[in-house]
């Protein structure tokens, strides 16, 4: 039987900690078993790092439009690796405060890989321990993807982004998604001359139809390449050493000194022994489960981006808590909603997007049913600058009562501004309670309540 616990948690990320902290909140003994850092994508490779490197990216283009100000600058570099030094300080601070927390909670931390004996057991890779529980957690997070072609291995992803120790003076990503994006505006903010990959003619395509084409007008005024519809093909070095892809109908592109591969993530299962317990996986890899996280096996639940579903931390975080409250705390029924959440993609300036694409609502409702607002201006910040970047908004309304369906902005403070709305959107705002509210002036933001 192993050692009995309430709950067993496989996973020290975003979606595990918040299961097993709060089920230890309602009385629950729980563990938790993590063989790396904890805190996950997230807190090592992920959005934390991430956000550092972004402000350094925006700090550089605001260092770029003082002069616009009257500021009188001298000529100014930057050091990645000093950068890179403190970022990573931070997050080993971090992973120590995540290790405080659980400790300050009671529940347990195993180091070690866990797999399945069955669906009530666990064993642990090292320590000869067999943890057994009434319910187990699958938080086991996501890997980047690499496509099977010759030299993918020259690439690295973006978890190799967070090991460089300086600034690759000639970068490709290949992508079209927000890490793809995100990366690439970090990288040419910060000086590298940078190319972009798509498969497709436009970046961010799940996103509305205004979003990408704003976004490739954005990398492109940033100073970044963007190469369209391609196919990759293989991937070698020349004889200085670079890398030069090569598409699958024979261009070349490059030289470059570093390659990112950001085309998707798929689920960590490998080690799990998912059959021993029943767990089955949906077609894409990831693990099949409900709204209630449960998968194929009873007592058995996968939460965070193991399961495929809005691999968001706040989502993660929101699932872990919310299937604790029902399984210790007695609030039946509580389950994620996944029908609203507010997501931001961290370019030069932010994109931001809650609900339904103009496409998608017309889908649904019809085109008669679904009326459109937008906006596009360039923001007071910019009324002295050389540059001038256009904000672009949409509004998408549904019915005789203007319901707001979708929300989406990119511009300078989306990634603010978007919270507050999306709390006004689920709560079923119309357009008029929209138009009824006073803005607040001179703001991007007020654009959204002064739409005609």
């Amino acid at each position: 039987m192993g050692e009995q616990f309430d709950l067993v948690v496989i996973g020290g990320g975003s979606g595990g900690l918040a299961a097993a902290q709060r089920a230890a909140e309602h009385g629950a003994r729980a563990v938790l078993i993590e063989s790396g850092r904890l805190g996950g994508t997230c807190v090592n490779v992920g959005c934390v790092p991430k956000k550092i490197m972004w402000n350094a990216a925006e700090l550089g283009g605001a260092l770029h439009d003082a002069r616009d100000y009257a500021f009188h600058l001298d000529e100014w570099g930057h050091d990645w690796h000093s950068l890179k030094v403190k970022r990573d300080a931070y997050i080993t601070k971090l992973n120590d405060i995540y290790a405080a927390n659980l400790a300050r909670r009671n529940v347990e931390l195993v180091r070690g890989r866990a797999s399945f004996l069955d669906a009530r057991t666990v064993s642990v890779a090292g320590t000869g321990r067999t943890l057994s529980a009434p319910h187990i957690v699958i938080a086991t997070g996501g890997r980047p993807q690499v496509p099977r072609i010759p030299g993918a291995e020259l690439g690295i992803t973006s978890d190799g982004f967070f090991e460089l120790e300086a600034l690759p003076p000639r970068v490709l990503v290949a992508g079209g998604g927000y890490i793809a994006v995100e990366l690439s505006g970090i990288f040419a903010a910060l000086g590298a001359r940078t190319t972009l990959a798509l498969r497709g003619p436009m970046p961010l395509r799940t996103f509305d139809p205004m979003i990408g084409e704003a976004t490739l007008a954005m990398l492109r005024d940033a100073g970044v390449t963007v190469v369209t519809d391609i196919k990759p093909g293989f991937v070698s070095r020349d004889a200085d050493g670079a890398i030069v892809p090569t598409f699958a109908d024979g261009r070349s592109i490059g030289p470059y000194d570093c390659m990112l591969w950001a085309i998707g993530r798929e689920a960590t299962v490998g080690d799990l022994a998912l059959e021993r317990a029943g767990v089955r996986l949906d077609a894409s890899g990831f693990i099949a489960s409900d709204m209630y996280q449960a998968t194929s096996a009873a007592g058995v639940y996968a939460v965070g981006d193991v399961a495929g579903r809005a691999q968001l931390t706040p989502v993660a975080i929101a699932a872990g808590r919310r299937l604790a409250d029902r399984l210790f705390g007695g609030c039946s029924g509580r389950h994620v909603d996944y029908e609203l959440i507010p997501t931001v993609i961290f370019g030069h300036p932010p994109i931001g997007t809650i609900g339904l694409t103009e496409p998608e609502a017309r889908a649904r409702y019809g085109h008669d049913a679904v009326k459109v607002f937008r906006s596009s201006f360039v923001p007071l910040y910019h009324a002295l600058t050389g540059s001038k970047p256009r904000t672009e908004m949409k509004l998408v309304t549904l019915g005789p009562e203007q319901r707001i369906v979708g929300l989406h902005v990119v511009g300078p403070g989306a990634d603010e501004m978007l919270q507050g709305f999306a709390v006004a959107v689920r709560m079923g705002a119309t357009k008029k309670d929209f138009d009824d509210t006073v803005a607040i002036h001179p703001t991007s933001a007020e654009e959204f309540v002064t739409m005609r």
